[in-house]
């Protein structure tokens, strides 16, 4: 009667660990995934905004040098 209660207990323990251990490994790399993704967004803003800048300061010679 106790060997099937004994079994379920022990799978449950056994599972409790294995997601203890899993997310002491796994939430700091899901940690530096995120902040690896925010570093590339941050670096793609920035290049954009420079590509922005020179875009409009080519047009607005192109406009000065028409007049």
């Amino acid at each position: 009667m106790l060997k099937p209660i004994a079994t379920l207990v022990a799978t449950g323990v056994a599972g409790l660990l294995v997601i203890k251990l899993a997310g002491m490994l796994l939430f700091p790399l899901l940690g530096v995934l995120i902040g690896f993704v925010v570093w590339a967004l941050k670096i793609t803003l920035i290049v954009a905004l420079i590509w922005w800048g020179f875009h409009l300061f080519k047009r607005w010679g192109e406009k000065g040098s028409e007049a």
